[in-house]
């Protein structure tokens, strides 16, 4: 009796406030601040160069480029404000930039999260088709239609997230969208994000990969290089959303559960919970890092690519500096013919003066 009578003074004490207050920030500290500036120190350069080489292949009419370089684009945007979570956590989860930063922060972090999976589910398709219909689709799948794909998912991610900019927070909450316990607006929501943001997806993936692997093992048009290739793409994608995605939603829905039917004492929970959610928001931020290895799978030769653009970029730069070189030399030409010019004129200007002056000479002795 005396263990439930504490938990029944935890909920005494959780009802007459609208925050809980003993949710251990300063546990995950170290972890979220060594994590997210791993992510940023890999994933900043790694999303670089792959949005690269994706543009390459996009040049080269490859449609399956346009998704890849939509989501190298995505995840650039989201490491952009790595630093300003890291500054957040390094406060004790004190938010100090201002509303507006806090919610444009909160609001690109949950479109990259949804806009990754439903571009995953994207590539997955895009497969599937390209390998299971690959005589209905040739002429169909068209670089233009990707395009418009990609436009409507950012549009419609955007659109549902808008909310976001208009949510109240509680009177002295300084925290960025760390709102404990959850509301009932909030937990619905969650409930939303698992079944359109997680629960369809997963099962598309598993559908169309399962088709993929079953098309590779009858086909014979493929060479064994180009079914493992198939095989191992088809493997990273659900294993990076399985590690990435799967631990967050499913500690997202548990703790949306817990609240609707405890919702007068949600806090000792969510206590209990914040450093295991922690962890499995970690994961969802190695995303970032996880993204360029579908391009190596997908890319028919790394090396060739990388080397290509190299190359261009050294002829670039080669130009660059020949013209610039090239106007130097000609501003350096210009100002010598000038200064020779300018001499020669200063020699015949003293001529012209000396001859004169011969001139006063003769004109006085003669006088």
């Amino acid at each position: 009796m005396l263990p439930q009578n504490k938990i029944m003074e935890n909920c005494t004490d959780t009802n007459n406030s609208t925050i809980c207050t003993g949710i251990p920030y300063k546990d995950s500290k170290t972890l979220l601040v060594a994590v997210y500036s791993i992510v940023f120190a890999i994933g900043l350069p790694a999303n670089c160069l792959t949005s690269l080489l994706t543009f390459m292949q996009i040049q080269r009419n490859k449609v399956i480029a346009i998704y890849i370089f939509s989501l190298s684009l995505c995840e650039l945007m989201y490491l952009s404000t790595l630093p300003l979570w890291i500054l957040y956590v390094q406060d004790e989860h004190h938010w100090t930039m201002g509303e507006k930063a806090c919610r444009v922060t909160g609001f690109i972090f949950f479109c990259n999260i949804y806009i990754s999976i439903l571009l995953l589910c994207c590539i997955s398709v895009d497969r599937y088709v390209a390998l299971v219909y690959a005589l209905e689709s040739r002429g169909r799948r068209g670089q233009k239609k990707a395009i418009i794909i990609v436009f409507f998912l950012f549009a419609v991610v955007a659109i549902i997230h808008v909310p976001v900019f208009y949510m109240e927070d509680n009177p002295g909450h300084k925290t960025c969208f760390e709102t404990l316990p959850l509301d009932i607006k909030l937990a619905s929501f969650s409930f939303a994000r698992f079944l359109f943001g997680f629960a369809i997806p997963f099962t598309i993936l598993i559908f169309t990969n399962y088709k993929i692997f079953q098309s590779t093992k009858t086909s014979s048009s493929l060479t064994c290089r180009q079914k493992a290739k198939v095989k191992y793409l088809a493997i990273a994608i659900i294993v990076i959303f399985l590690m990435c995605f799967a631990p967050y939603h499913v500690v997202l829905i548990i703790r949306s559960i817990y609240f609707m039917f405890h919702q007068n004492c949600s806090c000792p929970f969510e206590e209990d919970i914040y450093s295991v959610f922690t962890v499995f928001l970690c994961l969802a931020t190695a995303n970032s890092i996880a993204d360029p290895i579908i391009y190596v799978l997908v890319s028919e030769n790394v090396r060739k690519d990388f080397y290509r653009s190299l190359r261009r970029w050294r002829l670039n730069s080669s130009r660059l500096n020949s013209s610039i070189n090239h106007k130097t030399d000609s501003i350096k030409w210009k100002m010598s013919k000038e200064s020779q010019e300018g001499g020669v004129r200063e020699e015949h200007k003293e001529t012209t003066d000396s001859s004169d002056i011969q001139k006063t000479c003769n004109s006085g002795k003669d006088q």
